[in-house]
């Protein structure tokens, strides 16, 4: 049996904490590691615990959300981060998903979908709900890649595609039948071809360029 994806949970209201641990703890598969109250013990916390999985609200007080995922992407922390939060606005979806976060779902999510949410990012993938995926679209900010950047290859907008459609690199090497080391270098090599840092800012950049799988 596979070991648990490691879970840390970091809100500002202790309800909400308790409550997500409750569920969780149920879960044979999902195993709650450790609890913060704000970004910066939320940060201090993941460099401390390692988790697979950070599960971040946005609004706290003090260091919020945004600038804990950007201090976790700064450090090089490998903890998939998994917004969850109250606030729907496209100025918070958008600089959340540009700072790191791997997905982003409400704190009404149904729990069930919230652990297959946890599952799913953990394996690697990039959750954009449709509301949110439009909220990138009609975002003007420039970002980083922003523009046509350098030419693709026909490989490489394939592989960019079935980024943008929240496929692990299992799934793409399945899909395009290729090895996963190939699908890594493909990765890496559109990364830096676009001036990006991880897979979830080039799934972002996809979208916005209209690239799907």
């Amino acid at each position: 049996m596979a070991d648990p994806i490691r879970v840390l949970l970091v809100d500002d209201h202790q309800v909400v904490r308790r409550g997500l641990r409750t569920f969780l703890e149920v879960q044979d598969d999902i195993e709650v590691v450790g609890e913060a109250s704000d970004g910066a013990e939320g940060v201090a916390r993941a460099e401390e615990l390692r988790p697979d999985v950070v599960l971040m609200d946005v609004k706290m007080p003090g260091t919020d959300g945004i600038e804990a995922l950007r201090t976790l992407r700064e450090r090089d922390n490998p903890a998939r981060v998994l917004v969850v939060t109250s606030f729907t606005e496209q100025r918070t979806v958008v600089p959340a998903l540009r700072a790191g976060a791997a997905g982003y779902v409400y704190k009404d999510v149904d729990p069930d979908a919230l652990a297959g949410a946890i599952r799913s990012v953990h394996a690697g993938h990039v959750l954009l709900q449709p509301e949110v995926a439009g909220a990138l679209l009609s975002d003007d900010q420039s970002g980083g890649g922003s523009g046509r950047g350098p030419s693709l290859t026909e490989r490489e907008r394939e592989v960019l595609g079935l980024i943008a459609d929240g496929r692990s690199n299992r799934e793409i090497a399945r899909a395009l039948v290729l090895s996963e080391k190939t699908v890594k270098t493909h990765v890496s090599n559109i990364l830096m071809k676009l001036d990006l840092s991880d897979r979830t800012q080039a799934a972002l950049w996809a979208v916005r360029h209209g690239v799907t799988g």
